[in-house]
């Protein structure tokens, strides 16, 4: 998937410079419909494509057994779902952390809060083209920690917290986001019926 020189420049200083480009994104005007259209919904499609070319197309290797893949229509189904899952989890996760701020003497809008959840998201959603090959997928863990290293740099840019109370606001909001997470990722197998339908 192709992504705009503007995407592109966002996602590379996110990656490589995110305590510089926070104050940038915490100054710039904008609205959820075109962070989640404009941003959020082509990183997200990441993860969701190479999930499905991976589990359907190249398919996860079973010693002594053999290949086991993921019927190419249910492959397609479940991509679908988690992708529109991921995009609303994210404004999920935004409206609970921005109800959680007062608590962490902390105060930003709910698009605030969007921005911060979805740009420290890219780690991520990047990370997510190691789907391709399904053996490589538990490293996306290592995307996971720097998505909340940085989710920890914006903090203090979009919410506006003290320094004292960062942390634990940081780790309150990673909880949110892990349950939101899980509890979509059990709706999408539901759904998109994942876990059945394999070939060899």
């Amino acid at each position: 998937m192709a992504l705009s020189p503007n995407l592109q420049a966002r996602v590379t200083n996110i990656l490589k410079q995110p305590a510089a480009e926070w104050p940038v994104i915490a100054a710039e005007p904008g609205d959820v419909a075109s962070l989640l259209q404009g941003y959020a919904a082509p990183l997200a499609a990441i993860p969701a494509i190479c999930r499905w070319i991976g589990f359907s197309v190249v398919g996860v290797a079973v010693p002594f057994v053999g290949t086991f893949r993921v019927g190419i229509v249910r492959g397609l189904a479940n991509a679908i779902v988690y992708w529109v899952f991921a995009l609303v989890g994210a404004y999920i996760a935004a409206l609970v952390i921005e109800k959680l701020a007062p608590t962490f003497k902390s105060s930003g809008s709910t698009m605030q809060a969007l921005k911060l959840v979805v740009y420290a998201s890219t780690p991520m959603w990047v990370a997510g083209v190691l789907n391709l090959v399904p053996a490589l997928s538990p490293l996306i863990i290592l995307a996971a920690l720097y998505a909340i290293y940085v989710f920890y740099l914006g903090l203090p840019q979009l919410m506006h917290t003290p320094s004292d109370q960062v942390i634990p606001y940081m780790m309150v909001s990673a909880l949110v986001i892990i349950v939101v997470t899980v509890c979509l990722g059990i709706v999408t197998a539901a759904v998109a019926g994942v876990g059945a339908g394999y070939t060899l």
